[in-house]
């Protein structure tokens, strides 16, 4: 048995299994959004390094926001990609170990990001005279690297309680990625631990920051109401109902992967809603803030017309 646990040195990541065609229909469809949600992020980051008007704490977090969402993609989608064409092609140990990883880091640094933009925008709305002193570049700096240092942290956790546990086959992981639940199936050793660990971090990561933005924008929704002036109303829910719209796709999805009840059959599901989670949220992020923000959708109209003046 240890001469077995010792060989495992590859996974078969055994993807969506759908039969040839639709895999090459899925190549294609995914390959667009995929294209789509590097192209869109990469307009935004484009539109707030150009436009000193966006020059503000809240588009400085968005910029972090938009980085995640591109590491997202660029660490789940290409190997799904080469998957789609080629099924019985394997991953290394250390490569699915390394995918989990960056998956588990960029989720909990995107967790902890949409904490810190509700709170910018609870101090923008709610104590706009303050807002100066509480968001300065300082503080947004400090809290950008604790986000990523946090989020890095407690990914290394999770993998290093993976690397203690013995794997002795079989050797294929019924996902599109190395998802950690579906890793940890493969595990012949109890997993008991690293399952604790999971709810603990879901809690602390998940619930807490989503209680935190409930209370912010339950104050903020109030100081809106309390706004005389229409512009200004209209202007505080254009800002506000763009973060909603994110935080609302990016935490309902992840609470009903970690902590709503399994159906029958649950890893069928919990693809869907992974493909959803790494794949839709990121294309669909930079759409959303184009659409419903009125200082991004000025920003790219004044690109647009530099652009054709020149």
């Amino acid at each position: 048995m240890e001469e077995n646990q010792t060989m495992v040195t590859e996974f078969i990541l055994l993807g969506f299994g759908l039969g040839p065609r639709i895999h090459k229909f899925l190549f294609g469809l995914f390959s667009l959004f995929y294209i789509f949600t590097l192209l869109g992020n990469g307009i935004i980051l484009g539109l707030i390094a150009l436009d000193s008007r966006l020059h503000t704490p809240m588009y400085f977090l968005l910029c972090h926001l938009a980085v995640v969402d591109i590491a997202y993609a660029c660490n789940t989608v290409p190997q799904m990609l080469v998957n789609l064409l080629n099924p019985t092609k394997p991953i290394s140990f250390a490569g699915c170990l390394t995918q989990t990883y960056l998956f588990l880091t960029f989720a909990h640094t995107e967790c902890l990001l949409l904490v810190m933009m509700s709170y910018d925008r609870y101090v923008a709305i709610c104590q706009p005279l303050r807002y100066s002193a509480i968001m300065s570049w300082r503080v947004c700096f400090t809290l950008a690297v604790n986000s990523w240092t946090c989020a890095s942290l407690l990914a290394l956790v999770h993998v290093a309680l993976i690397l203690r546990l013995p794997f002795c086959g079989p050797h294929e992981i019924n996902h599109f990625f190395c998802e950690i639940l579906s890793v940890l199936k493969l595990a012949c050793a109890d997993t008991r631990l690293n399952q604790v660990v999971i709810f603990a971090a879901c809690v602390f990561i998940i619930l807490g920051p989503l209680c935190w933005v409930l209370v912010s924008y339950t104050c903020i929704l109030s100081a809106i109401l309390r706004i005389q002036s229409g512009e200004g109303r209209r202007k505080a829910f254009s800002t506000c109902s763009s973060h909603l719209c994110v935080v609302g796709l990016f935490f309902g999805s992840a609470i009903i992967m970690y902590m709503a009840p399994k159906s029958r059959h649950p890893e069928e599901q919990q693809k869907i809603l992974f493909l959803f989670y790494s794949f839709f949220n990121p294309m669909l992020n930079p759409l959303i803030y184009s659409l419903r923000n009125a200082e991004v959708k000025g920003a790219l109209r004044r690109a647009l017309c530099k652009e054709s003046h020149a």
